[in-house]
């Protein structure tokens, strides 16, 4: 029995993750905007916090209080995503995509390594898209002021998470491991931000050619069971990508993780 804390739990993914933990015996926390998904799933060992994961205060206030409530956490679980068809910028003057694809998942990674390191075997595993080799990250402009589009974005954050595991095994000086896990076209997510038609197009293609959820969890289930041994991870669906992977250079990494602490600070 452990801990487990699950970003973007409400739905998804990160839902059928947070129930299959609970049925194994898992403590689970799910961090979620959505009260009323969320409330609907708490119960049991499954608690839930509302928490706007695009919001950097938010995030650093969930971050203290899981310290506060939790000694140790088990594992780790981002999830967290959300598609903006247009530009949408934070209170904090942030680009939202970045904001919550990205950045929450630093804050988490990094501000939760003291519960992490007093787990037997800590673990945490990104759920992004490593092992694509399309996008970059704007480093004049990652914000996206000049020529934002949902694709740009979303390459952009799922870049910024491969260098992510790399920075954290250089920076983080924890004892958990990072799993960089992509689990292809899958049936899952939230798709009511995009417009009517191009939603009707992701449910054909859905259901033809993607994966169901059930299977494509399977795999975040055993990194959690049993962490891997080396401090990074990279897997592409089944296929265990090498460090020496291009989105996953340590140079890069070391910018990104210089350059977030610019914009956190």
């Amino acid at each position: 029995m452990g801990v487990v804390v699950i970003s973007g739990g409400t739905n998804g993914m990160g839902r059928a993750l947070a129930l299959g933990r609970a049925e194994r015996g898992d403590r689970v926390l799910v961090l979620g905007r959505s009260r009323e998904r969320g409330e609907a799933l708490a119960g049991g060992s499954i608690a839930f916090l509302p928490v706007d994961l695009s919001s950097v205060a938010q995030t650093r206030q969930v971050v203290e209080h899981i310290l506060t409530e939790y000694e140790v956490v088990d594992a780790l679980a981002l999830f967290a995503n959300a598609v903006a068809p247009r530009r949408i910028v934070t209170v904090e003057g942030l680009e939202r995509t970045f904001a919550l694809y990205y950045l929450s998942r630093y804050l988490l990674s990094f501000g939760l390594r003291p519960a992490l390191d007093r787990a037997a075997a800590p673990v945490v595993v990104n759920v992004a898209g490593v092992g694509v080799t399309r996008g970059k990250v704007h480093w004049a402009d990652p914000q996206l002021a000049s020529g934002y589009s949902a694709v740009a974005a979303q390459l952009q954050a799922g870049r910024a998470n491969d260098l992510l595991g790399v920075g954290f095994a250089q920076r983080s000086g924890s004892r958990a491991r990072y799993v960089l896990y992509h689990p292809g076209f899958t049936r899952s997510g939230d798709r009511t931000p995009l417009p009517l038609v191009f939603r009707g197009l992701l449910a054909v293609a859905a259901a033809v050619a993607a994966r169901p959820v059930v299977d494509a969890v399977a795999p975040v289930h055993r990194f959690l069971d049993a962490p891997p041994a080396a401090p990074v991870t990279a897997v592409d669906r089944k296929k265990s990508l090498p460090l020496s992977f291009p989105t996953l250079d340590p140079q890069d990494a070391e910018r990104l993780m210089d350059l977030t602490e610019k914009l956190l600070n």
